[in-house]
């Protein structure tokens, strides 16, 4: 058998990638979302079954099922790399989602997505074979599904999508990264310290092409961005925003001061 035909486009490219369940195929497709394809808004693509592609492991379990692990041990610190992995596995699966999708976006809406998938893919890359390094494979622990049953609540809403998967979920990224970080550096693990350091960097961007499209889109609709998050919070049920809060991470990433002054009252110091 040959190889498989260049796509047409880079949404088809984005497909493509999306549908592979092996982990190091996925990474190898993400070469494919190459910015020279066309990036028009072609027609709505069919959706074929079994979105998105992933492995049989890790078990994905209700987040309560999840055993709490300390860090300090050697299953505790594999645990740590293991779920971060497993964060990044779905964030490549909701860049290449976001990049396919949604159909009459501008062309920089398409390779804005496609560089999120290739960048989520490099952490995602990293923390494997850190985890590998641990005498562990990804898949090993079990692991939830929280970040993929909201792009599942989205799919019909590009606004919706941008407003509650990278400024909301993705955006408890750059809260959460000061005390991972902070805990792996207490065990002594450079190594994985240093990677979630390059993670906060890029995701800083990822969260700024969120809110730069999701205020594109309320523009076009005549939103009000502030008022207009408030009501798809409440009508797609997404999570309560609580602190810590990394507002310096934040502002970088585009929130306005309005929306960070409404975070206060949940503040904690980092």
């Amino acid at each position: 058998m040959g190889p498989a035909p260049r796509p047409d486009s880079l949404r088809q490219a984005a497909l493509a990638a999306l549908a592979i369940s092996d982990p190091q195929a996925k990474l190898a497709a993400l070469g494919a979302l190459d910015d020279n394809l066309d990036a028009g808004a072609v027609a709505v693509l069919a959706e074929p079954a079994g979105l998105p592609g992933r492995p049989d492991k890790p078990e994905l379990v209700a987040p309560q099922r999840l055993r709490k692990r300390a860090a300090g041990t050697p299953a505790g610190l594999a645990a740590l790399i293991h779920s971060l992995a497993h964060i990044e596995f779905n964030a490549i699966n909701l860049a290449l989602d976001a990049a396919w999708r949604f159909a009459g976006m501008p062309a920089q809406y398409y390779r804005d997505w496609a560089r999120v998938a290739r960048e989520e893919g490099e952490h995602f890359g990293l923390l494997a074979a850190h985890l590998r390094s641990l005498g562990h494979e990804y898949g090993d622990f079990p692991a939830h599904d929280g970040l993929w049953e909201m792009a599942e609540r989205t799919r019909g809403d590009a606004l919706a999508r941008m407003a509650l998967v990278p400024r909301t979920l993705e955006a408890r990224g750059l809260d959460a990264s000061p005390v991972v970080r902070g805990k792996l550096a207490a065990v002594g693990d450079a190594r994985g310290a240093a990677i979630v350091d390059i993670i906060l960097r890029d995701e800083i961007g990822h969260v700024a092409i969120g809110n730069r499209w999701y205020r594109y889109l309320c523009e076009q609709q005549g939103l009000d961005p502030y008022q207009g998050y408030q009501e798809l919070a409440a009508a797609y049920r997404a999570p309560r925003l609580r602190g810590p809060f990394n507002f310096e991470a934040r502002r970088a990433a585009g929130f306005s001061d309005r929306e960070l002054e409404a975070l206060q009252d949940d503040a904690v110091d980092i």
